[in-house]
């Protein structure tokens, strides 16, 4: 959501409001990370306005137009190649299989002439598109981010353009791509990684106004993962872990998630086992599996707590079902929802890992 009256060229903007303002809660809803489908439907509804199971019916005057260039492919198949139709036709759907390997459309590579063309485009232009080649894994892509970050402070919009880039790429499965992420978020909120922010947004964090509390968290959370209180941000956040708005925990976990530390792994498998609000729970597992900015092996750390609680008969069956499929995603093994059968593999592996 763009601030009032702030300019699109590359010129300092008026001053961000500040943080905690009514459009706190939909701004961060749409820049965090989602919940995974693999979690189910618990979470935020996606937006979109179609119903489950309604399937998309194209127009007919769009079926008759498919179908006639449809046509004049096959018509003119014997005329562009050499070789009989049937392999022309062989070689095309060849081209449009979803199969096989990643097939690069071109090299990955931010070009020179791109590089050039970044001088001559307004922040908020050099951002979106500088995120979008990092989600895509163009070389130089975040090195670009890294050095034009700061001049973008106070210069870019929270527009539906940005915020989706922002959700896509704070779901990269490149963590350095989700840490560019964060830094352009900081940038578009006007906020300096500075410990003055990390006291102003404490204060907000005890604000009797949910949206407040949501904001501070949020940007509590982006700055402790930058290094700025990373230890004290932490405390806080853990003491939300026991609020009693339910809402305020599940953003208290979204923004433990972002801090990326070992010491937020305890907190986020103790809301999973405990937290009353199935929302909660759900989102701490996908925090310790997927979401966020543990690494892989952190995120491996937590296996033997969720095959203690893959055992455990006083969880319920979806929270039991929300730890088997956090197994699943920290570990890439497609076993059953049976604690047996996962202590099973965890052995075997443990026992490979220390024989080499």
């Amino acid at each position: 959501m763009p601030f009032p009256g702030q300019p699109d060229q590359d010129a300092p903007a008026q001053a961000a409001p500040s943080p905690g303002l009514n459009e706190g809660p939909s701004r961060i809803e749409r820049a965090r990370s989602q919940p995974t489908p693999d979690y189910g439907s618990l979470g935020p509804a996606s937006g979109t306005s179609l119903q489950s199971g309604t399937p998309l019916k194209p127009q007919s005057t769009g079926w008759r137009s498919l179908a006639a260039i449809a046509i004049g492919v096959l018509l003119a198949l014997p005329f562009v190649a050499a070789r009989p139709v049937r392999a022309a036709w062989d070689q095309l759907t060849n081209f449009l299989s979803l199969h096989g390997k990643p097939e690069a459309a071109s090299p990955a590579v931010l070009s020179g002439h791109e590089k050039e063309g970044l001088g001559h485009q307004s922040a908020q232009k050099q951002a979106e598109l500088l995120l979008e080649r990092a989600i895509n894994h163009y070389d130089g892509a975040n090195d670009e981010i890294a050095t034009r970050v700061d001049h973008w402070r106070g210069r870019l919009k929270l527009t539906p353009r940005m915020t989706t880039l922002i959700t896509a790429g704070l779901n990269s499965n490149d963590l350095r791509v989700r840490a560019a992420t964060i830094e352009i978020d900081l940038a578009a909120m006007n906020l300096a990684k500075i410990s003055s922010n990390v006291d102003l947004f404490v204060r907000e964090s005890e604000s009797t106004t949910q949206s407040e509390r949501i904001w501070a968290f949020w940007a509590l959370g982006l700055l402790g993962n930058r290094g700025v209180d990373t230890d004290r941000v932490t405390q806080i956040l853990v003491s939300h872990l026991k609020d009693p708005d339910p809402e305020s925990r599940h953003w208290a976990v979204e923004s433990l998630a972002l801090l990326g530390t070992d010491q937020t792994i305890p907190p986020l498998l103790q809301t999973l086992h405990d937290d009353s609000s199935p929302m909660v729970r759900e989102r701490a597992a996908c925090s310790l599996a997927q979401s966020g900015m543990l690494n892989e092996q952190q995120r491996r750390s937590a296996i033997p707590q969720l095959l203690n609680y893959a055992d455990d008969q006083s969880l319920d069956a979806q929270t039991r079902s929300w730890v088997f499929q956090a197994l699943r995603d920290i570990t890439a093994q497609n076993l059953p929802n049976d604690a047996a059968a996962w202590r099973n593999w965890y052995s075997s592996a443990s026992y490979s890992s220390a024989s080499n």
